[in-house]
């Protein structure tokens, strides 16, 4: 069973509920040890004075920060301590707003909420049942580890549901931060129906159990291959040629290879695509996401007869 990482007491108006912070994510990625090329020698990293090139142990290292004159101010962890926006364990909504209204770029990470005891179930049900109806999330600032999060407190599946959000101050203003940005683009008419058919054609239910992880599944592919002394081939790069082309058959092609994009059926398994209507290039693509080998020397009907034997 997982651990809380956090608790404290859920408080809305004279509402109070005790509750536990659980992340909701997990991490699967593939980690490697550092080593020396040639050896068995691990590579480990060490805090060290660049003066004396003596190891400094973790009670001796204190934080600085740097002025514009290139001076440091040295703080110690405990001066740090004591500036720390509170010690409170409340979780306090503030206000509900509509989870339409929240921009994902301010969302940080998933957290669950969960009552700390059995007792505090009622109330806690009461909650999840009462955000799912009014479709908002309870906006709410909390305490963790010496730092202050913003959040926004939702319903999920049966779970109250907490996302730690960016501040405003935290987020870039992409006009300043980019210097490749269009100005106002005005798109011909057929252009911009198309693009909305494109969309429409390529729309289907959000079901996150279809989207793997592909380049961990390839890592792990070419650890098991090495250990077993084999060599993996690379797939080739993608093309990604800069030449202009006309914009309005490039969308109608898309929405035509959109509408034969495989459909999942019941029970998940996908349905055969109508390959006669696509390219080589796009019968090639479809074959690299379905790891076909040797597809690079097929010819486009030993790809469309790949890709209907797959």
């Amino acid at each position: 069973m997982a651990r809380p990482i956090w608790s404290g007491v859920l408080t809305l108006g004279l509402v109070t509920v005790p509750v536990e912070l659980y992340s909701a994510t997990g991490d699967h990625s593939v980690h490697f040890r550092q080593f020396e090329r040639g050896t068995a020698d691990r590579v480990r990293n060490r805090r060290v004075n660049e003066r004396t090139g003596d190891e400094v142990g973790f009670s001796d290292v204190v934080k600085g920060y740097e002025l514009d004159d290139g001076e440091y101010v040295l703080v110690e962890p405990d001066e740090l301590d004591e500036v720390a926006p509170g010690r409170s364990r409340a979780l306090e909504i503030d206000a509900f707003v509509d989870l339409g209204e929240i921009d994902p770029v301010y969302y940080q990470r998933s957290y669950w909420l969960a009552p700390a005891k059995a007792e505090f179930g009622h109330a806690y049900g009461l909650l999840v049942a009462a955000l799912a109806r009014a479709e908002k999330a309870g906006i709410a600032k909390f305490v963790m580890r010496g730092k202050e999060y913003l959040a926004a407190v939702r319903a999920g599946d049966g779970v109250l549901a907490l996302q730690t959000l960016h501040f405003a101050a935290d987020l870039r203003d992409p006009a300043k931060e980019l210097d490749k940005l269009p100005g106002p683009v005005r798109p011909k008419a057929k252009e911009l129906d198309m693009a909305v058919n494109l969309i429409e054609s390529m729309s289907e239910p959000w079901r996150p159990e279809d989207y793997t992880d592909t380049y961990t599944e390839r890592v792990e592919k070419l650890v098991k291959a090495k250990k077993k002394g084999r060599k993996v081939t690379p797939d080739p790069e993608p093309d990604e040629s800069g030449e202009v082309v006309d914009l309005f058959d490039a969308l109608s092609r898309s929405v035509r290879r959109g509408r034969a994009k495989p459909k999942k059926a019941k029970g998940g398994k996908a349905k055969q695509p109508a390959l006669a209507g696509l390219s080589k290039a796009e019968l090639d693509k479809l074959a690299r996401q379905r790891d076909i080998k040797g597809r690079s020397k097929m010819t486009r009907a030993d790809l469309e007869q790949a890709l209907h034997a797959s």
